[in-house]
């Protein structure tokens, strides 16, 4: 394009220049221009006529390139546009694409997360469900364990005599265990620890040889409380007395028998006194 600017200002030019020239020549006076330069005139103008028709046709064939090549700029320039265009149909379609497919892995890492949470949740709940049944096996373990207490006992391991008189009150231990199922009984204390609250059952028996001095009696006692007596006095022979009672004791609760003040007990190989008891139920 700014090529073919240049040929036409430099056609212009020489254009201008000839006519400057023929201007010249025609303001010098007609009767002092020799022979020879007339004639040169003449062959100029013969030939600036015979040239003239060239440069015209010059002219036309630059304005005609000169329109081509606008017409191809111009198209050239729509395709560019066109091209631009398409590229960022491109780019906005490749961005549409990528965020499309960014918010489809958010979605995907979420429903991960919210069934990783849910399947979470879902063995948090079997592992409590687990420990509640394992906790429950064992509570019905323990509960059918306590369920089976009973004990029964006689006064001496071994031999035979008498146990008293003593001036006080005097804990008694029976000491030769027949059954002791739940070991809520102690041979070496002679207390009856209740392993859970319930309802027992208890019952003593208690014998001697007659003594005009002496009584056999014998005290059930509750956490330090009398509950029931068992008492026997005669002057000679053998005598015996029992007793029993239903408590209700709470878990921890003590029960065991004293031997009453100036009183005594007897007891041989044939197990005569003797101390037992059991649960009936738990409450």
């Amino acid at each position: 394009m700014e090529t073919t600017v240049v040929v036409l200002a430099l056609l212009c030019s020489s254009l201008c220049w000839t006519q400057a020239q023929g201007d010249t020549v025609d303001g010098v006076i007609g009767n002092d221009i020799p022979q020879e330069v007339l004639e040169m005139r003449t062959q100029g103008a013969r030939s600036q006529q015979t040239c003239q028709p060239d440069i015209h046709t010059v002219l036309r064939e630059m304005s005609a390139m000169l329109a081509e090549q606008r017409v191809e700029m111009t198209h050239l320039k729509r395709e560019n546009d066109a091209q631009k265009l398409q590229l960022r149909a491109m780019e906005e379609k490749t961005k549409n694409e990528f965020e499309a497919q960014n918010l489809q892995l958010r979605a995907m890492e979420e429903k991960t997360k919210n069934e990783f949470e849910a399947q979470a949740e879902v063995l948090d709940s079997i592992r409590t469900r687990s420990n509640i049944t394992e906790g429950q096996v064992e509570a019905l373990k323990r509960n059918n364990q306590v369920r089976q207490v009973a004990f029964s006992a006689s006064l001496f391991a071994s031999g035979s005599g008498y146990l008293g008189p003593f001036n006080t009150q005097t804990n008694l231990i029976f000491r030769h265990v027949i059954t002791n199922i739940g070991k809520a009984y102690n041979p070496d204390t002679g207390f009856f620890i209740a392993p859970v609250r319930g309802t027992y059952q208890f019952q003593f028996y208690i014998g001697a040889h007659g003594h005009a001095s002496y009584v056999s009696a014998a005290v059930l006692v509750r956490n330090g409380q009398h509950i029931f007596i068992a008492y026997e006095q005669q002057p000679s022979g053998y005598g015996t007395s029992s007793n029993g009672a239903s408590l209700l004791l709470e878990e921890g609760d003590v029960v065991f028998l004293k031997l009453w003040h100036n009183s005594r007990i007897f007891d041989n190989d044939h197990n005569h006194s003797t101390f037992s008891g059991h649960l009936l139920f738990t409450m």
